[in-house]
């Protein structure tokens, strides 16, 4: 196969039901850009016939298709990290399978990269999702951007474009948790963002919960920045001068009044709101250790089974 321009990634993980509708809408849009291209498939060790029915699709357009396929469930971003190691385009758009962003609009990411971006994201023009996801979103950019000072408007969403040699770079790095489009921020020389479209799922449920997107944040702020740790120290160093100052009181208080009983309780509160943030900062110092376990065991970030391509002859 000749060296396509465009490469598009897009990760699946039991996505059965809406895997027809994606083919019918990318295909089309693709063949309309006019362009040479390829689609890499990444099958998450998805449960329900996603691999098949990506077996089937290979079969019909090996030209273009390209299947890597897991041999168990490592997360959406390992899934991508695989398509950027598989892939073989000068231009890289990475795109969810449920179609809640239309791959009609991956030409507005490729003329933003035609006025000179190398990396290019994208804000959702209108977000169909639930109350919480729109708060939890804001809640974490706003976060994000304090503490890594990586501007993304629109972090939840993973239809983006990356210039070859991001991808080189991203490749290149071997951490076992990171998040890609911090990542490709990190690397890229002028970055920019598009409004793009977006969609109720096609089908199928949403595979990020709460817990999930916590965890990913945690990945966000862990990987890309000391400010956590930096806040905890400061913290605890304004604790321990109210906390020495507190018991110079206590002491004078004795000498001049006497003992007393009646702040008993209040002793207690102070303890328990002490006890909580030593508790939050051992948490907090257990994910930077449990990064640093991660990565010195040097274990595979994922296992590929096989790989569908059409072979050169």
């Amino acid at each position: 196969m000749n060296t396509p321009q465009l490469s598009v990634v897009i990760p699946v993980y039991n996505e059965e039901q809406g895997l027809q509708v994606l083919f019918d809408r990318l295909y089309p849009a693709l063949d309309k850009l006019a362009i040479a291209y390829e689609i890499v498939f990444v099958n998450d060790g998805s449960r329900d016939r996603s691999a098949a029915i990506l077996r089937e699709q290979f079969q019909k357009r090996p030209d273009v298709t390209r299947v890597v396929l897991f041999n168990g469930n490592f997360g959406q971003h390992m899934a991508i990290m695989a398509g950027f190691e598989n892939c073989r385009g000068q231009r890289i758009v990475t795109l969810d399978a449920d179609l809640q962003n239309p791959p009609e609009d991956t030409g507005l990411l490729l003329a933003k990269m035609d006025e000179g971006h190398d990396y290019v994201g994208s804000i959702r023009r209108q977000r169909n999702d639930s109350w919480w996801r729109h708060v939890a979103s804001k809640a974490m950019n706003g976060l994000r951007e304090k503490i890594t000072h990586i501007k993304m408007t629109d972090q939840g969403c993973m239809f983006r474009a990356y210039d070859r040699h991001i991808i080189d770079a991203i490749n290149s790095c071997k951490e076992v948790n990171t998040f890609i489009p911090a990542l490709a921020y990190s690397f890229a020389r002028s970055p920019a963002e598009v409004v793009v479209g977006h969609e109720e799922r096609a089908a199928g449920e949403s595979k990020y919960s709460m817990y999930s997107l916590i965890r990913l944040n945690f990945d966000l702020m862990t990987s890309f920045s000391l400010v956590p740790l930096q806040m905890f120290s400061m913290l605890g160093m304004l604790i321990s001068v109210f906390s020495a100052l507190f018991f110079v009181f206590l002491v004078i208080r004795r000498l001049m009044i006497g003992p007393e009983a009646e702040g008993l309780f209040t002793l207690f509160a102070l303890m328990f709101f002490l006890i909580g943030i030593a508790l939050f900062g051992i948490g907090l110092l257990g994910e930077y250790i449990g990064r640093i376990y991660q990565q010195v065991r040097h274990r595979p970030r994922y296992l590929v089974e096989a790989v569908l391509e059409k072979r050169d002859e």
